[in-house]
This record gives structure tokens, sequence and C-alpha cells, in this order.
């Protein structure tokens, strides 16, 4: 079920009314999930990585010992 306002917004859209009404939706669709999974993946590199510059007990004294090439 649909709103009927979405709907008459949606058949007077140029591209909704070019690819026709369910075209429209199926890449409306596609690009909201790609935004959600994004999403989803940002915030669990957030979540492992972003904690703080602590390493954990098992990396206790290493964190001065790595170093970065030189450009």
């Amino acid at each position: 079920m649909m709103d009927e306002r979405l709907l008459v917004r949606i058949d007077s859209d140029p591209e909704a009314r070019e690819v026709g009404r369910s075209a429209f939706l199926r890449a409306a669709a596609a690009e909201y999930l790609g935004r959600r999974r994004k999403r989803r993946i940002a915030d669990a590199y957030r979540k492992a990585y972003g904690g703080g510059a602590e390493l954990g007990e098992g990396f206790a004294g290493w964190e001065d010992e790595g170093t970065w090439p030189e450009p």
C-alpha cells in the first residue's frame, strides 16, 4: 500500500514518467538500501576502530614502536 499523495508526487516526477512507476520505485528502493548498507558498514568501522587510542592489554608497551615508511 502506498500513500496516494506520495503516488501523485512520484507520477509527476519526470524520471518516473520516463521509466515508469515500478522501475522508479525499484531504483529508489535499491538506492535507499545501498545507503543503509554503507551507513551500517561505516558504523561498524567506527565502532571497531574509533573507540580510542588504546590497543588493549595484549599490545601494552608497543604503542610507539610502529613506524611509517618515508614518502
